[in-house]
């Protein structure tokens, strides 16, 4: 299952991406803010209902995501990882995997609620979901805040 924005695509988890991804890594400043992808992987073995991602961008795997399938707090379907490899940064290759990502809930799980949360000084993560449309309602969870994206089906 393929779906692809230009030249990035999101390809679900497999025996031939998943090395990759435990490869990647982002940059220093960014490495408080979210857990390496070896742990994220590891993590949906046991809690099933996650989906990891690999993300590609021009036939190579640059990043990672991860989302959970079943609704959760505040009555939405929570997105529990987005990274980008520190030397593919900068270059919309999040902004379209996770529009990308969006619509593949949208559709597989007709979620009408997305929900990210991330730490309140990821400025990077801060814009791009911004970018996209998410809405901070002042919801928080420990040392995370959480924005939410509701979205509409026309």
């Amino acid at each position: 299952k393929i779906m692809k924005i230009e030249n990035v695509e999101i390809v679900e988890l497999n025996a031939e991406n998943w090395f990759d991804c435990c490869e990647l890594e982002v940059s220093e400043e960014q490495k408080e803010y979210i857990e390496p992808n070896a742990i994220s992987i590891s993590q949906s073995k046991f809690e099933t209902t996650l989906k990891p991602y690999a993300i590609y961008a021009e036939e190579k795997v640059v990043g990672f995501l991860m989302y959970n399938s079943v609704q959760e707090e505040l009555d939405g379907y929570w997105v529990y990882r987005i990274m980008v490899d520190k030397q593919f940064q900068g270059k919309g290759i999040g902004k379209a995997a996770t529009k990308l990502m969006m619509a593949e809930m949208t559709k597989s799980l007709n979620a009408q609620k997305i929900i990210v949360g991330y730490h309140p000084k990821n400025l990077g993560a801060h814009n791009l979901y911004a970018s996209l449309g998410f809405i901070d309602n002042g919801d928080r969870f420990g040392k995370e805040m959480a924005v939410i994206k509701e979205v509409t089906t026309d």
